[in-house]
């Protein structure tokens, strides 16, 4: 018998190449996906083969519940509210960010096959409370069923919506860490003009703008010495247009930086970031510098609030950042604004008016001769 002869072909069994360049061999049907263990023919692969081919009954009953939605859960009305223009309206990031938590749901504990008519306040509430030490994760699990119960309230699938009771986690009042004078002094001596991260520094600190802004910017935005462009953030549904001049702090260095044919910044490969890349890029250029505790947007609350020292308004600093409203500006910069309230009304003090007359708040010299 020759070894040609004796070659056989087993049905569903497939072939994969990993990211290593290995072969893997497989067991595909249905949907179903079995690892086998090679090589092909060995008493190893026959018996996984058996195996896959012919599973016990509680796996065939899985099997048979893949793809199956049941009719009014809330899987169901999941499926429903994508494929709504409620949904595809939004950005493809926020689409997939809110797919992402939504299956989540669904999987814990088979909630996606209970009735979406039965889910209550209450066990909205047990799930959120699963998540305490995740304050920002089950918030924005609670936004998501928001978001989903008001499409069946739009859609008169529904006539309640139980996650508009549930309150918010108590998250990080303060969010993202902002950059003190000194950090951003220490990121610059790691990182000298003309590398890419003082480019990224500098693009970040002297526009204010997002991750997902900063990427896309390029020669091709600025018109007589002008930063032109339209935000990234609700750029489909609300639109905002920028106009913000270049200084010359931030001319210098783009004048000193190699940079990407359309954008200022790209990668090793010469090709623009992806704002999640650049996020993680710019996580490794503060770690070079011993920063652990600041991010790419820390910068964007540190050029809010050092405008807010200067003394611009609200309505200064939302023309540059592109916030709508003022409520993230107001938190970006409290503590700047009241340092500079401070500052402001202690100026007025003239050296003839004093707190207390016999403790002047602006002697010559005082008592040791150590001037004030």
């Amino acid at each position: 018998m020759t070894e040609d002869s004796m070659k056989f072909r087993l049905k569903y069994v497939v072939e994969d190449v990993d990211r290593h360049g290995n072969v893997r061999l497989y067991f595909r049907r249905n949907g179903r996906k079995v690892r086998l263990r090679g090589p092909a023919g060995s008493p190893e692969f026959l018996t996984d083969y058996r195996r896959a081919a012919n599973p016990p009954k509680e796996a065939k009953a899985q099997t048979a519940k893949v793809g199956r939605v049941v009719p009014r859960s809330i899987r169901w009305l999941c499926v429903q509210y994508y494929k709504s223009a409620m949904f595809t309206e939004l950005d493809p990031r926020t689409q997939k960010v809110r797919r992402s938590i939504m299956e989540r749901f669904c999987q814990n504990k088979n909630e996606g096959d209970k009735p979406f008519a039965l889910l209550l306040p209450r066990h909205i509430r047990v799930r959120r409370d699963e998540m305490a030490d995740r304050p920002e994760a089950a918030n924005g699990m609670v936004k998501a069923l928001r978001q989903l119960y008001r499409f069946a309230l739009r859609y008169d699938l529904h006539d309640d919506n139980p996650a508009d009771k549930v309150e918010y986690l108590k998250g990080n009042p303060d969010g993202f860490h902002s950059w003190s004078l000194a950090e951003i002094e220490k990121f610059e001596d790691a990182h000298p003009i003309g590398t890419p991260a003082r480019l990224a520094l500098a693009l970040a600190l002297y526009t204010g703008q997002r991750r997902a802004d900063l990427v896309t910017l390029g020669k091709q935005h600025v018109r007589d010495g002008w930063l032109i462009f339209t935000q990234h953030k609700g750029r489909n549904s609300k639109p905002v247009r920028m106009e913000i001049p270049v200084i010359p702090a931030l001319q210098r260095v783009i004048d000193a930086t190699p940079t990407g044919d359309l954008t200022f910044l790209v990668t090793a490969f010469n090709r623009p970031f992806t704002s999640n890349g650049f996020g993680n890029r710019f996580r490794k250029w503060c770690d070079e510098a011993g920063l652990q505790n600041c991010s790419v947007h820390g910068l964007r609350k540190a050029a809010a609030a050092r405008l807010a020292e200067l003394g611009c308004t609200e309505q200064e600093i939302m023309a540059i950042t592109g916030h709508r409203t003022s409520k993230e500006v107001t938190r970006y910069t409290r503590a700047a604004s009241q340092k500079t309230r401070a500052e402001s009304a202690l100026r007025r003090l003239s050296p003839e008016q004093t707190l207390d007359k016999s403790v002047p708040l602006s002697a010559g010299v005082i008592s040791g001769g150590t001037k004030p």
